[in-house]
C-alpha cells in the first residue's frame, strides 16, 4: 500500500511539474508570435465587430465610388454606421477609397480580407508599443490601435500623403488604407488604422530587421535555432550584414532620400525601415529577361503611373535599356505626367507647375518593375534573396517634450547615437545607414 501511495504521489508530481513546464512554454510562445483570434480569446468580441463594421464601412464605399478628383471634403469626412452594440466611425473614406483604387486595389477583395469568417490573427512581437496589432487572416492587411492624437495628425497630412505617395508610386511608406474607431457602450474609445503588411507574402522569410540608424537599445536577442517564434531584430543585430543589390542600389538610396525628406516636412522622427530577407528559388535567380519584355512591362508602370499594379515577373532594368526607354518614352510621358499633375490647386494635391525637369525626375524614379508578387510596398531581387522594404511608425512629431528628451539622452549617452534627434537629422542618418549597408 506505502509503495502505491508513493506512485501516486510521483505520478501527481510529475503531472504537475508537466502541467507547468507546458504553462511557462506557453506563456513564452505568448510573448512572440502569432495567434488565432478564436472564441476563447479576450479580443474575439471586438473582432467580431470589426469585421462587421468593416464590411458595411467598405460597402458604403463599392456602392459610391471615389471620382477621379480628390477633394478636401473627402479627406475631412466622416462617416458613422451603428450596428448592434457598438458604432463605426469611418474617417477620410472617400480620400482612402481614391487611393486604394489608385494602387489597383479591389474593394471587393479589400473587403473580403477584412470581414472574412475566418478568424483574425494577433501579432505580438518585441515591439515596446502598447497598440493592440490585429492581422488578417490572409496576412494581407494589419489593424493596429492608435492615439487620438495619432489620428488626427494623419488625417491632418492626408492630403500630402497621399500627394506624396500617387507622385512616388513606388514609395517605401507604409501604405494606409483606411482610419476607423469603434464606440462600445461604457467602453473607452478606440481607434484603427488599417494598412498593408510589409512583409507579404511572408513564406519563407529568413530575417526580419527593424532599422533606426542607431546604436542605444537597438539590440535584441535572435531566437534560438530552430525557434518558429516570430522575433524583429534590430540594428546592432544587422552588423556584419549587406543588402545585396547592384543596380537597383541608386534607385532604392534615391526613394529613401525623397521619402525621409517627406518625413523631414513633416516634423516626424523615429520611424523605422523594416527589412527582411527571403532566399529566392532557383529558377527566380536564373531569371534573364529579354529587353522586350521589359519594355513592355515599364510601359505598363508608366501607363499607371500611380498604381502599383502586380507586373508579370520580376527583374530590373540594366543601364543600356534604362537609357532606349528613356529615348522612346519622352515627350508623351512628360504630358501625360503634365496631365495628371494639373489642376487641384485648392486642395494642395497636386502642384500644377511642375518643370519638364521635375517632371523628367518623377519619371526617372518612377522607372521601377514591380515583382510577379502583389506586394504591398516594396520588393527587390538581389543575386541570392529577395528584400521586403518599408518605412513604418509615422507618428512621432518632434515636440517640446522630444527636444527636452533629446537634451537629456545627449547627456546620459554621450558620444552614442540614439533615436530622439531633430527630424533632419533623423532622416540623414537613416539614409547613411542604407548607404553603408547597401552595395
Amino acid at each position: 500500500m506505502a509503495d502505491a501511495s508513493e506512485n501516486t504521489r510521483r505520478s501527481r508530481r510529475s503531472s504537475s511539474l508537466k502541467r507547468r513546464f507546458l504553462w511557462k512554454l506557453r506563456q513564452k510562445w505568448k510573448l512572440l508570435g502569432l495567434f488565432e483570434i478564436d472564441r476563447e480569446h479576450e479580443f474575439y468580441g471586438l473582432t467580431c465587430m470589426l469585421k462587421v463594421g468593416l464590411r458595411a464601412a467598405i460597402q458604403e464605399a463599392i456602392d459610391n465610388p471615389p471620382t477621379e478628383a480628390l477633394c478636401e471634403a473627402d479627406c475631412k469626412a466622416v462617416l458613422k454606421q451603428a450596428h448592434e452594440g457598438f458604432e463605426m466611425r469611418t474617417y477620410g473614406g472617400p480620400a482612402f477609397a481614391h487611393f486604394r483604387h489608385s494602387l489597383g486595389m479591389s474593394e471587393k477583395e479589400y473587403q473580403q480580407s477584412l470581414s472574412s469568417r475566418s478568424f483574425y490573427l494577433q501579432f505580438i512581437s518585441n515591439s515596446k508599443s502598447k497598440a493592440d496589432f490585429f492581422l488578417t487572416n490572409n496576412k494581407c492587411f494589419f489593424l493596429k490601435t492608435q492615439s487620438k492624437r495619432e489620428i488626427r495628425f494623419l488625417l491632418s497630412n492626408l492630403p500630402k500623403y497621399i500627394q506624396h505617395l500617387e507622385k512616388y508610386p513606388h514609395s517605401l511608406l507604409v501604405k494606409f488604407l483606411g482610419v476607423h474607431s469603434i464606440i462600445v457602450a461604457q467602453e473607452k474609445k478606440k481607434y484603427f488604422i488599417i494598412m498593408q503588411s510589409v512583409f507579404y507574402p511572408e513564406e519563407r522569410i529568413l530575417q526580419r530587421y527593424d532599422i533606426k540608424g542607431c546604436q542605444v537599445n537597438r539590440w535584441t536577442e535572435p531566437p534560438s535555432e530552430g525557434s518558429h517564434v516570430i522575433v524583429v531584430l534590430k540594428d546592432l543585430n544587422f552588423e556584419g550584414n549587406s543588402i545585396h543589390l547592384g543596380q537597383q542600389r541608386s534607385w532604392l538610396i534615391r526613394q529613401m532620400q525623397l521619402d525621409t525628406q517627406f518625413l523631414e516636412e513633416l516634423n516626424v522622427l523615429d520611424y523605422s525601415l523594416l527589412v527582411a530577407f527571403q532566399p529566392l528559388h532557383a529558377d527566380e535567380k536564373s531569371l534573364n529577361l529579354s529587353f522586350t519584355d521589359m519594355v513592355f512591362r515599364t510601359t505598363r508602370s508608366l501607363n499607371n503611373l500611380g498604381s502599383c499594379q502586380p507586373t508579370s515577373m520580376s527583374g530590373i532594368l540594366e543601364e543600356e535599356s534604362d537609357m532606349l526607354v528613356s529615348e522612346m518614352m519622352g515627350e508623351a510621358d512628360l504630358y501625360r505626367l503634365r496631365e495628371r499633375y494639373s489642376g487641384m490647386q485648392d486642395v494642395g494635391l497636386r502642384n500644377s507647375a511642375m518643370s519638364d525637369t521635375e517632371l523628367a525626375q518623377i519619371l526617372a524614379q518612377n522607372r521601377r518593375l514591380l515583382p510577379r508578387c502583389k506586394s504591398p510596398l516594396h520588393l527587390l531581387d538581389g543575386p541570392q534573396f529577395r528584400y521586403f522594404m518599408g518605412i513604418i511608425d509615422l507618428f512621432t512629431v518632434y515636440s517640446f517634450r522630444k527636444k527636452l528628451e533629446h537634451l537629456w539622452k545627449c547627456i546620459w549617452y554621450r558620444g552614442q547615437t540614439f533615436s530622439t534627434v531633430s527630424p533632419s537629422d533623423y532622416a540623414r542618418r537613416l539614409c547613411q545607414w542604407v548607404e553603408s549597408h547597401t552595395v
